[in-house]
């Protein structure tokens, strides 16, 4: 047995997720992915096994709830495409825990979009991809559009916005409350919700800033 399935099992659990043995199965075999691709590609500057289980994917599960939350009115099938995706956090662990979903990280760094579309082959994630552009030249429209410790507010907004479908949310994902950062985002963007997370295992504190555009009158 993987010695992080069980840390995993009793994280699961807190976060009130109930995924089945082959989800579970994934995300450790990504976590190994990830550590396997770091001696080469320096994909993330935590290196410790346990502490990818808390600051990668622990984290990065805290928002599967959420996200289901906001989108319980949408349609059957949706897609989301997550910003300066990296290593594939949170993107590859939605993939993973929501199949009806698609994901689509999109990276500058090619070597990075490049591990994502091993991540979707190794794991059969046929929902998941890897896309080597700047967000600003997507052509895509998704539902959502999510960043984890990216940009600023106003920078991941104003790069992400054509990226954006007619209704869609951003979905940011932060470390403490970025008052100053939602301080200083435009008129056309507002800030409907700032959910905080309580992340097993990471003594650190972790919020979502949900945003959509704004009416303007």
């Amino acid at each position: 047995m993987n010695t992080l399935e069980v840390p995993l099992r009793q994280g699961l659990a807190e976060l009130g997720l109930a995924l089945t043995d082959e989800q579970i199965a994934r995300l450790l075999d990504y976590l190994g992915l990830i550590q396997k691709w770091t001696k080469v590609y320096n994909l993330t500057a935590v290196r410790d096994p346990a502490e990818m289980l808390t600051h990668h994917l622990l984290d990065s599960l805290a928002v599967i709830k959420p996200l289901r939350h906001q989108l319980t009115d949408a349609t059957a099938s949706f897609k989301l495409l997550d910003v300066g995706s990296g290593a594939g956090l949170p993107g590859v662990v939605i993939a993973i825990c929501c199949p009806d979903i698609t994901v689509h990280c999109v990276d500058t760094v090619a070597k990075k979009a490049a591990f994502i579309q091993q991540v979707a082959v190794t794991l059969k994630l046929s929902n998941l991809r890897g896309v080597h552009a700047r967000v600003e030249s997507l052509t895509d429209k998704y539902q959502v559009v999510s960043s984890r410790a990216f940009a600023s507010l106003l920078d991941f907004t104003n790069w992400s916005a054509q990226a954006l479908a007619e209704q869609g949310i951003w979905m940011a994902m932060k470390g403490k409350h970025p008052a100053e950062e939602m301080a200083a985002l435009p008129s056309n963007v507002s800030v409907f919700h700032v959910e905080q997370l309580e992340v097993p295992g990471l003594g650190a504190e972790r919020c979502i800033v949900w945003m959509r555009p704004a009416l303007i009158a």
